[in-house]
């Protein structure tokens, strides 16, 4: 049995929808075939057709999310996956996604949220873990950022080298205000100082 073509799939999905216009499924079969084929846009429109149809298809919104992100519509991904969860608090995928767009509308408190609730649905999740150290750094929660980081890392999940550096820089910023004095144990005796043995 030889596999279907991505046009071939395509081609089914719209005779789908000639057979059964009022079918949010089968515009929701669209949208899989065009995202699958990377034509995100067309796959967009499917999946609001399949939304306008059936307002709780749940799949659908967090698909039309993907969609989104895939196009860098960030308001556009948040307000899909915000009713994904709505529908089903359950989908890991959809509260990822939500994160990811806090992400690039430089919302770090939400971005937090976001993936706290994924780690609470799926605990070993690498990069909703490593999205954690990233909203902290960003809210200047340098303890929980290492923490998490750490975790990420554990987990498999490699930082970008841009978080590193950012990282790098809040350990030195924090160093530099900590205030503390540093004292070299060398074993001799210095001025003020006795020889240690």
């Amino acid at each position: 049995m030889s596999r279907e073509s991505q046009k071939d799939r395509i081609e089914r999905c719209l005779k789908a929808i000639e057979e059964s216009p009022e079918s949010a499924a089968a515009y929701y079969n669209l949208g899989l075939a065009y995202t699958i084929s990377g034509r995100v846009k067309t796959a967009e429109e499917a999946y609001l057709k399949a939304v306008e149809l059936d307002p709780t298809m749940v799949q659908a919104w967090v698909n039309l999310g993907g969609v989104r992100l895939m196009r860098w519509e960030f308001k556009g991904c948040r307000d899909a996956n915000l009713q994904a969860v709505r529908l089903d608090d359950s989908l890991v995928i959809a509260h990822y996604n939500l994160g990811q767009a806090y992400l690039y509308l430089n919302d770090p408190e939400n971005l937090v949220k976001c993936n706290e609730k994924v780690l609470t649905l799926e605990r070993n999740h690498p990069a909703a873990t490593y999205h954690l150290a990233v909203g902290h750094l960003a809210l200047n929660n340098h303890g929980a950022a290492e923490r998490y980081l750490a975790r990420a890392i554990e987990l498999g999940h490699a930082p970008t080298q841009e978080f590193v550096k950012g990282m790098e820089k809040a350990q030195i910023k924090k160093a530099r205000n900590a205030n503390t004095t540093l004292v070299e144990i060398t074993g001799v005796e210095g001025p003020g100082k006795k020889r240690e043995d």
